[in-house]
């Protein structure tokens, strides 16, 4: 196998993983009504940019990943899994309160960073 068809392989992992990541937001958003996403928008909004004071660069970050081969599978890999294990604990939670969850650590462990 040349470094080609690795790197082929590690973008078409990438896609595959951009795929996947839409399709979960599709998913999340048409089993919720108009009123209650524009809420949870808001809120989301408020939170994310909050962490664009720590992370300024951070579009950019994912950006990047998904241009490196095998970076994007490996993260999206990682965090569905965590996606997982989180909905494993808190039965009753939905993607906005792991949105939020996520958000909030990633915030906080900004804030200690910084300290």
């Amino acid at each position: 196998m040349s470094y080609l068809d690795i790197c082929i392989t590690g973008w078409n992992l990438n896609a595959l993983m951009f795929v996947v990541n839409l399709l979960i937001a599709i998913r999340t958003i048409s089993t919720q009504d108009k009123s209650r996403l524009y809420e949870e928008s808001l809120a989301l909004k408020e939170l994310k940019d909050e962490l664009e004071k720590y992370y300024p660069n951070r579009i950019y970050s994912t950006i990047i990943s998904y241009l490196v081969p095998f970076t994007a599978f490996f993260r999206m890999g990682y965090r569905i899994i965590e996606i997982y294990f989180f909905f494993q604990k808190n039965q009753e939670a939905k993607m906005f309160d792991y949105m939020v969850y996520k958000y909030s650590c990633d915030i906080q462990k900004a804030k200690n960073n910084l300290e």
